[in-house]
């Protein structure tokens, strides 16, 4: 969109529309504050797969009557699908950008009285079956007034959207037919029965080690670790050994003497630390790991290796043990089956807070997981400071009611109008630099992600308001490197100054592109040098804090993925680059490999591994870019699409193929912003699959990408992969360039720091378990027996002693809802995981009782279940009858 007509639209569009009619402060507030706003859905079978039919309702208890006719008021509301129309002749429904809307009254409006309520249906795209889709703050404006309609102002869905009790509105779409099976106490229970069939013992799961390793050997006999025990370490390992010592005090209190292993014992049973680069035949992160009665000898091929020693011994520790522990005899030889073994979060579009990043850091080193690839620029928000850039950050980290976005980003994501909703923040340098040193010192090296070409609206805005300040303020502005035919906000010829330094958008560009997340203008322009300018400056930044914090910047994300179609068509910035005959760019379709190249040189200069995501790399469906023009050894892509039906599953071998380094990031298995299961009431999105449990984590099986084809989107199981795309599928010729796999966690629908480590655990050490260790009945027909068993005794380590310690680290995981049945006057309940506590309530939720075995009840009794850790952490609420 073109700049100047961006700035002008906006300011008309945040003045007041009519001067009639306009609320009072006082009003205003009376309004929202006692006016009942709620959304529904309607009909989803409405239009096939491509449209649904939802509604809105304002039911007015206040003492303000919204008068007939034109009036100044609007209501603005977040909606993730695009809305077409209004089935009602008074209102005009606006699409302003992103999630974005605004209804504005007409002459046709027929008023609302106090006491009476407005309904209205309207028409969206795609579907909705999931509480979660629909945005809170939900907020109404009336001249330079804004408040938040109180019902929406909660993270309580239910409190603003009407129940789902239909099947068209339980269901996608009914053509093609919507196969998912909605999940229910009955149908869970049947599930779960499926893996009682193993018995695993308490004994058994406190044994289990997860991430399990190579070569487990339990001897006779136990060791009791008290505080008369005693470390010896090698110098080279003081801040594993603090981090080791910290844990058992922190989590277990035993307080034992720690000291450089030139220091002797006396008599003391040992801990003994070592690092010899001969284990494992030298393979990095290996380790050795033997208990005996009065010695513990852990030696690592290397420091890592030493450190996930470490962790395999804490691993052994009840979750409750204090002051004296019992532990079991064993020999253990380890090693990683991956190099690559990650998670993937994405604060950007909603920030939770530093907290949340530090425990994630601290969770992953309990599961031995070593990439934590950062996303901390989106188009919803920037969320780390930049020296020298501090409108990315004053600007680009805040979403508020300001359409000209000179104070902050357009709000988005249900933050409402106000910089203090949900979502807002960021990472100081200093807090960057901590989390830094945090991770080094567990082996997590953090990989950032500076996003580009697409999905950059918030690097983008804050830019532009960096020039509109700057601009004013330069008196002299220097002939540069932008065209003179550009023109700035202000109608003016667009120079080389300081203000332009940074610009990513061209002003004089008019293409028009809409994303699949509705934007109209997050795309960097990849024609100005400025934009280069502008990564480059990011990345001395960052690699300014590495170095601050001791570490080294190895790998730098670029994104690359889901550019709008359209984007630069308008661009004279890129006309120019196409009338140079001498540098290979020719088209609008040379411009993607155009970026990644100069990117990849970039980085390649300062040292970086560039990393993207696969449709960043790609020219078409099947064809990466060309390899050979990116001089870097290491280009890392995230495969994701694994759609069996859109045929595209195969890139993660056609890219390994063509010589980029794979890690599997697969939507179908990997992506931890979907639900748990098919359930209206479960957080997330669930465009790849409709549900995503911790066992379907856990049966993911990366050395065969064709074996996971299980079922399309619909819920229709795939017996013939090669059948359903309809051409041959590549074979992975080169194994080598598969690094390894991370999960991915992605924030629209998920605002605060319990929602986000709930959706990450305990589906997170399902990738630790297939990262590090490659099971027995992995393969293209894996044993499905097998699996059920080893998932049993998974599981049940997670209820027996997992769960509760991630608890005690400040994590609130997600319980698996219960099953349950009322069977010839008795109710039968089950968990997902064995020994996980489940309690029943017959007085519906008022007063809850622990189940260890049938009741009786009466067959129509209403029976709540739920899942229970402690008084904090409870699984969602399911009814019997």
């Amino acid at each position: 969109m073109h700049f100047k007509k961006s700035i002008i639209a906006s300011l008309f569009v945040s003045a007041p529309l009519f001067a009639q009619g306009q609320l009072s402060q006082q009003a205003l507030q009376e309004f929202t504050q006692n006016t009942q706003f709620q959304f529904a859905v309607v009909d989803n079978f409405h239009n096939k797969d491509g449209g649904f039919i939802g509604q809105i309702s304002l039911a007015n208890g206040s003492n303000v009557a919204l008068p007939k006719g034109e009036s100044d008021w609007q209501i603005y509301i977040h909606s993730i699908r695009k809305i077409t129309r209004v089935d009602n002749p008074g209102l005009k429904i606006e699409h302003v950008n992103g999630d974005l809307h605004r209804i504005v009254p007409n002459k046709q409006f027929a008023g609302l009285a106090k006491g009476a309520t407005l309904r209205f249906n309207y028409e969206a795209g795609a579907y909705i079956v999931s509480y979660t889709d629909f945005m809170p703050r939900a907020f109404m404006v009336s001249g330079n007034k804004t408040e938040v309609f109180a019902n929406t102002d909660t993270e309580d869905m239910k409190a603003f959207v009407a129940p789902f009790e239909r099947e068209n509105q339980l269901k996608k779409f009914d053509q093609p037919k919507d196969l998912s099976v909605i999940a229910d106490a009955a149908n869970r229970y049947q599930a779960n029965l499926v893996n009682k069939k193993y018995t695993v013992s308490q004994e058994a799961a406190l044994k289990r080690i997860i991430p399990m390793p190579q070569q487990v050997d339990f001897n006779r006999g136990e060791v009791t670790l008290d505080n008369n025990w005693q470390i010896r370490f090698a110098g080279r390992l003081t801040a594993e050994v603090a981090v080791f010592v910290e844990d058992l005090t922190k989590n277990h209190q035993l307080a034992l003497t720690a000291q450089p292993d030139h220091i002797a014992v006396n008599n003391h049973p040992v801990i003994d630390i070592k690092v010899d680069a001969k284990v494992n035949k030298g393979k990095s992160e290996s380790y050795r790991l033997n208990l005996d009665k009065d010695k513990i000898t852990i030696i690592g091929s290397d420091n890592a290796g030493a450190f996930y020693g470490l962790q395999s011994l804490l691993a052994l520790i009840p979750a409750d043990a204090s002051s004296s522990v019992t532990l079991p005899r064993v020999e253990i030889q380890d090693s990683p089956r991956y190099d690559w073994r990650g998670m993937h979060y994405d604060n950007a579009r909603n920030y939770h807070g530093k907290d949340a990043m530090f425990k994630l850091v601290e969770q992953m080193a309990r599961y031995k997981l070593n990439k934590l690839h950062w996303h901390f620029s989106e188009d919803e928000g920037w969320r780390l400071e930049i020296s020298g850039l501090p409108e990315l950050t004053e600007i680009g980290a805040y979403r508020c009611f300001d359409l000209a976005e000179n104070e902050c980003l357009l709000t988005q994501l249900g933050t409402g109008p106000h910089k203090s909703g949900s979502g807002n923040g960021y990472l100081t340098r200093a807090e960057f630099v901590e989390l830094l040193k945090f991770a080094a010192a567990r082996h997590v090296n953090i990989i950032p992600e500076i996003e580009g070409p697409g999905h950059a609206r918030a690097s983008i805005k804050a830019m532009e308001a960096r020039y509109r300040k700057l601009l004013k303020q330069e008196k002299e502005l220097r002939v540069g490197s932008i065209k003179a035919t550009a023109t700035d906000a202000e109608g003016g010829v667009l120079q080389s100054s300081a203000a332009t330094a940074y610009l990513l958008s061209d002003p004089a560009d008019t293409s028009i592109y809409e994303t699949v997340q509705l934007y109209k203008d997050n795309s960097v322009n990849v024609c100005l040098d400025s934009s280069y300018q502008f990564f480059d400056k990011v990345t001395y930044e960052l690699q300014q804090m590495y170095r601050e914090a001791g570490v080294r910047l190895t790998n730098l994300h670029f994104g690359g993925d889901e550019v709008g179609a359209g984007s630069w068509t308008g661009s004279p910035a890129c006309q120019a680059i196409f009338a140079d005959p001498n540098n290979g760019v020719s088209g609008v379709a040379d411009l993607k490999p155009y970026f990644t190249q100069r990117i990849a040189k970039m980085l390649y200069k300062r040292g970086i591994a560039p990393g993207a995501w696969e449709d960043g790399l790609m020219y078409d469906r099947t064809n990466p870019f060309n390899r050979d023009e990116m001089p870097n050894p290491v280009f890392t892509a995230n495969v994701w699409d694994n759609i069996w039906e859109w045929g595209v599953a195969d890139r993660a071998y056609r890219l390994a193929n063509a010589g980029y380094q794979v890690v599997m990031s697969h939507g179908t298995h990997l992506y931890f912003d979907h639900p748990y299961e098919a359930h209206p009431e479960e957080r997330g999105y669930y465009w790849a699959t409709r549900a995503t449990n911790t066992e379907k984590a856990f049966g993911y099986m990366p050395d065969d990408v064709y074996a996971n084809a299980d079922f399309t989107r619909t819920g229709e199981k795939i017996e013939n992969l090669e059948a359903l795309v309809g051409r041959p599928m590549p074979k992975l010729e080169k194994p080598e360039n598969i690094l390894g796999i991370q999960g991915q966690v992605w924030s629209e629908t998920i605002r605060t720091e319990d929602q986000v480590l709930a959706m990450i655990f305990p589906r997170l050490l399902s990738v630790a378990e297939r990262a590090w260790h490659k099971a027995d009945w992995e393969g293209q027909k894996p044993d499905s027996i097998a699996r059920s068993k080893d998932f049993a005794e998974f599981s049940a380590a997670l209820a027996v002693k997992e769960l509760t310690k991630m608890a005690k680290g400040g994590v609130k995981p997600n319980l698996p809802v219960p099953g349950g049945v009322i069977e010839q006057g008795k109710l039968k309940a089950n968990a997902a995981f064995d020994y996980l506590a489940i309690e029943y309530s017959l007085d519906n939720g008022a007063s809850w009782n622990l189940y260890t075995a049938p009741i009786s009840v009466k067959e129509q009794q209403k029976v709540a279940l739920r899942s229970r850790l402690n008084d904090e952490v409870v699984s969602r609420i399911t009814f019997v009858n």
